[in-house]
């Protein structure tokens, strides 16, 4: 074979390989991965080199500074004398925190307005209906705002709070509640609460097994409660009740003992929780209006009850057109925790991105922390909703 003759088939073969549909889908997505990260490095290098020409230092040292500002909740152990870091830590389990128990009560929120605005019930549906319009379409800082001035204008002041009941009292600096405080042998009580939990998930999949097999419903809700709630309390009396109580005490000007929770978190939390429910709500709302009236007339005709025909036949079939927008509503609940800062709760952007970068300076690599906290929060809600999204979708046969 000649020289010439090679060099007329190479050209060929390229020819070939750009005409084909696929291979030509693949040099182009690794052309542009290329440029994506060429141009992600320029952008890098030019911030890097810009920030050393004005003689700023870059680096995450900062972090091992002495922070030397209060925080008014946490979770953990912390006092100004603590490192940014450990500030830092305090302020993502405060994001952590209401961002949790705002997924929970907007859940419950969401699903208790979605199905009773598909009730027969008249005044029902149409307060619900008043409630979603209503929260939905007002930004969610105003209600923030709102929240927050009608917990520290209508609760009373230390002194002149009264105890809802022995050991709970509220006040505009919070709700002081008991603490419990416990003491050796409890450790036998955790141990004996995840043991109902696992005992529960598995007398859940045996009553599922049965259900399908023989058609006898077994009691799962009421075992379940047995196992993750009356197992616990047994094994705290057994062990001598290892448990002591700190009550809340009027000291000074402030209550001491116990534990607080502060006007800060209750109107951050009520307020994304009612924010988010309100659109949970409509989702709700459609994915039952998604499955056919047909499901819950074979229902009914087999004798099933009402209750029982929203909760077996409705509601799992209607998961699969909640769950996928239900993701993004926990997204934006957690992301939307950020505003915390107009309020003063010392959450991981006021304390980290707020606090901690006016003393350093240290924009950039704050920022950085910050957006890459943010980024794994939300990359792991999305990761275990659609984990669940997967067990729960239609499986095509």
């Amino acid at each position: 074979m000649s020289v010439s003759d090679v060099s007329e088939k190479a050209p060929s073969s390229l020819g070939a390989m750009w005409r084909d549909k696929k291979t030509r889908a693949i040099i182009m997505q690794i052309v542009a991965v290329i440029a994506v990260l060429l141009f992600f490095g320029w952008l890098v290098n030019n911030t890097v080199s810009n920030i050393e020409n004005l003689g700023i230092k870059v680096g995450f040292d900062f972090l091992w500074n002495t922070a030397s500002y209060d925080i008014n909740q946490t979770l953990i152990d912390y006092t100004a004398n603590d490192t940014h870091f450990r500030a830092g830590l305090v302020g993502l389990l405060n994001t952590l925190l209401v961002a949790v128990c705002g997924v929970i009560l907007a859940t419950i929120l969401g699903f208790s307005a979605g199905v009773a605005r598909l009730s027969n019930n008249f005044v029902l549906s149409r307060l619900m209906q008043v409630y979603v319009e209503a929260v939905r379409n007002v930004p969610v800082l105003l209600q923030i705002l709102l929240w927050y001035g009608i917990i520290l204008h209508s609760f009373p002041r230390v002194k002149a709070a009264e105890p809802i009941i022995e050991g709970v009292i509220a006040t505009n600096r919070g709700l002081f509640l008991p603490q419990p405080l416990p003491q050796d042998g409890f450790g036998w009580v955790w141990i004996a609460f995840f043991a109902g939990i696992i005992g529960s998930f598995f007398f859940r999949r045996y009553a599922k097994k049965a259900l399908d097999s023989t058609g006898k419903q077994l009691p799962v809700l009421w075992a379940s409660l047995g196992l993750i709630i009356g197992l616990p309390i047994i094994v705290y009396f057994l062990m001598g009740q290892p448990l002591g109580v700190s009550m809340p005490e009027l000291k000074g000007f402030n209550y001491k003992g116990g534990f607080a929770i502060k006007p800060e978190f209750l109107a951050l939390w009520l307020a994304l929780s009612i924010y988010t429910g309100a659109f949970i709500a409509e989702i709700v709302r459609a994915g039952i209006l998604s499955v056919s009236h047909g499901q819950s007339e074979a229902a009914h005709a087999l004798g099933i009850k009402p209750s029982l025909t929203m909760r077996l036949v409705v509601v799992p079939q209607a998961l699969r057109v909640i769950i996928p927008p239900l993701i993004s509503q926990y997204l934006n609940l957690t992301k939307n925790s950020s505003l915390a800062i107009a309020i003063g709760y010392m959450d991981i952007v006021a304390t980290l991105g707020g606090i901690s970068l006016n003393q350093s300076g240290r924009a950039l690599e704050i920022m950085l922390i910050i957006l890459s906290v943010y980024l794994f929060l939300s990359l792991s809600i999305s990761g275990v909703m659609n984990i669940y999204n997967e067990r729960v979708k239609l499986v095509e046969r």
